[in-house]
């Protein structure tokens, strides 16, 4: 049973951290990256749809990426979803071929960046002490009802913590490189 929870807890707490390195790599860099360019939804005949499912978008250089739309109808509503995101970006019409300029970022706007990351960074560590203590309810409920000894609970509680601090670390890693990617110009 203890087992149980803790396979559990660090199921979660890595599903925790993947989340937060997902979020923060939307956050976009000096570099163009096809990642970018994941939230947004375009309107297709009526229904939003993920750009991903109706266009391949690839990285044509440092600065530009590269979107070929499966149906050519749908080019201005492409452009129109990437313009209306709050990434600001301008797209470029080329034939069958949309290219989306990715402008130098300022040091302003880099250390605007760098609040968000940091912020999704706590918001990360949060999910992972709230696993935390859901784990350690269930061990508490467990010894309340008499199915575990005190030892017992204590010990899966340390281990419990001891992989939170892990997990946490893993936040912080991906913290540090996300800021250091931010800051190279």
């Amino acid at each position: 049973m203890i087992n149980e929870i803790r396979k559990d807890a660090e199921v979660r707490m890595e599903k925790s951290v993947e989340a937060f390195k997902t979020n923060i790599s939307k956050i976009r860099t000096g570099r163009a990256s096809p990642s970018i360019l994941d939230s947004i939804q375009v309107d297709y005949y009526g229904s939003s749809t993920p750009l991903r499912q109706l266009a391949s978008v690839v990285a044509e250089d440092a600065r530009t990426l590269a979107i070929t739309v499966f149906d050519r109808s749908i080019s201005a509503a492409v452009e129109k979803a990437i313009m209306a995101s709050d990434l600001g970006l301008n797209p470029m019409s080329a034939g069958s071929t949309i290219r989306v300029p990715l402008p130098a970022l300022t040091e302003e706007r880099r250390k605007d960046l760098i609040k968000i990351v940091r912020g999704e960074a706590e918001q990360g560590r949060v999910s992972v002490r709230n696993v935390r203590r859901d784990a350690n309810d269930k061990l508490k409920a467990l010894l309340k009802d008499k199915e575990i000894s005190e030892d017992e609970d204590r010990r899966s509680q340390d281990e419990i913590q001891k992989m939170t601090d892990i997990f946490i670390k893993k936040v912080d890693q991906a913290l540090s490189d996300k800021e250091t990617e931010l800051m190279d110009f």
